[in-house]
């Protein structure tokens, strides 16, 4: 059953913006600080303001998993089946309004999940602000993996203050009747491995894919502002479930 979109108060409206596919050019070694990383990025910073908020995502996990679905689905609110697997990188770019007229934009990169691409990852990640790596609940190998992709970002991208950026944990394609990962086996799994939350989704039915994002674009913004309050256990379960706080959820179900 498809649970109504609810969101915070400080959200005030989302717009978004065709995202731009490319296989960018790599100059010199991928390992080396002798990269030229400016042919990397999109040139999304010609249309950002000084008081725009930016925000690098970077989304990985292995192939067939649903990472293209979720960030077509989370900026064009469409579902495609017709995604054939993501060569290098894709980019894609979310424009959101909160209150006080303060715009939040995320720069969404879609890493493609073959290993031979392995080698580039490192230039992928750099600038990175947080991290998704997703899984499919109906293919356990895919969930296995997620340990190799979480010391893979770990190893290769650290914040500027040299902690390990911020990886949030999403288990896609619970509509299958084939699911073998179950709510528990996450739980124990993202709090071995410092995940900041996790929940499960049903990119093709539209279940819980705008949540995770609302949770992640918050935290992002309490890390920047050094907000004092306690965050995330404000959107999150005691077993780190992601979901909105009391006041949120309340204020936003249907009266009738």
């Amino acid at each position: 059953m498809i649970q109504p979109r609810i969101y915070p108060r400080n959200l005030k409206n989302v717009t978004q913006v065709l995202p731009v596919s490319c296989v960018p050019p790599v100059m010199g070694d991928a390992n080396s600080n002798d990269v030229d990383h400016s042919s990397l990025e999109p040139t999304f910073q010609s249309i950002v303001s000084r008081k725009d908020k930016l925000f690098k995502i970077i989304v990985v996990g292995n192939p067939m998993v649903g990472k293209s679905s979720f960030i077509f689905r989370y900026v064009h609110g469409r579902f495609n089946a017709r995604f054939k697997p993501t060569i290098g990188v894709d980019f894609a770019l979310k424009k959101i309004e909160r209150e006080n007229n303060e715009i939040v934009r995320l720069q969404i990169w879609d890493i493609a999940g073959q290993e031979r691409f392995g080698s580039l990852t490192r230039v992928y990640y750099r600038d990175a602000a947080a991290c998704i790596i997703m899984f499919d609940v109906s293919e356990a190998q895919s969930f296995y993996d997620v340990a190799k992709w979480k010391q893979d970002v770990d190893k290769k991208v650290l914040l500027k203050d040299g902690n390990p950026v911020p990886c949030m944990l999403l288990g896609n394609k619970i509509d299958l009747s084939t699911r073998c990962i179950q709510d528990e086996e996450i739980k124990i799994f993202s709090k071995e491995h410092s995940f900041i939350g996790w929940t499960t989704m049903s990119v093709k039915e539209n279940v819980n894919v705008d949540l995770p994002m609302i949770f992640l674009v918050e935290k992002l913004m309490a890390d920047i502002n050094n907000s004092r309050s306690p965050f995330p256990e404000d959107f999150t379960d005691s077993d780190g479930n992601i979901r909105l706080p009391e006041e949120d959820r309340t204020s936003r179900l249907p009266c009738c």
